[in-house]
């Protein structure tokens, strides 16, 4: 295991991290935990157990990754995010063996402080804004916002905005790449890409 491990932090034996990634200041990550190669956990990040998470992905500072989330590869986590893995939690009733599970597929963004309700999906390289409230699952390339969170529009791999409607039929270029992207009813798609993968 070729990582670097702040010496403030706890990773307990067993836990799997990947090649070049870094463990800062008073992160703790648990013993079942598998985390990939390149990735950054941030300061009093916490891992769980039962956690996956893929290739490059930036934890900020004060995130839990609970039991039940996977995170797939290039996830950003924003700092003081929140997941959860219990749809009705109650200090005097056990429930782990009701944990809902949660996906993040790739490149997708969670926004500083956005809380993800367990048992959604969120697709790859979707957008959440920060202190929006995910309650449902959320598709590829969306970006949704608010309380609960709600679809406002659309948004490319580079993490431009594009100028889309949040439903219809139209087709639109990445302002950043210009990879062109279709929308198709509530569904929206790369249809060509100039650039991949995308340049660090």
């Amino acid at each position: 295991m070729n990582a670097a491990i702040h010496p403030s932090a706890i990773v307990d034996e067993g836990a799997r991290l990947g090649e070049g990634t870094r463990v800062w200041h008073f992160a703790h990550v648990c013993a079942g935990a598998q985390v990939g190669a390149g990735c950054s956990l941030g300061q009093n990040v916490f891992v769980s157990n039962d956690v996956r998470i893929g290739d490059r992905v930036k934890i900020q500072n004060n995130v839990s990754v609970y039991d039940a989330v996977t995170l797939e590869d290039e996830v950003f986590c924003g700092p003081s995010m929140v997941f959860t893995n219990v749809y009705n939690p109650r200090a005097a009733v056990t429930r782990k063996d009701e944990y809902r599970r949660t996906l993040v597929r790739r490149g997708a963004t969670l926004g500083a402080n956005a809380t993800i309700v367990c048992g959604v999906t969120i697709g790859e390289y979707a957008f959440i804004a920060a202190g929006a409230v995910v309650n449902r699952d959320v598709p590829a390339y969306a970006l949704v916002a608010g309380v609960p969170a709600r679809r406002i529009g659309w948004m490319s791999r580079h993490g431009e905005r594009l100028a889309l409607p949040a439903s219809g039929r139209a087709e639109a270029p990445c302002p950043h790449s210009g990879d062109m992207y279709m929308l198709d009813g509530e569904r929206c798609t790369l249809m060509a890409a100039r650039t991949f993968p995308i340049p660090p």
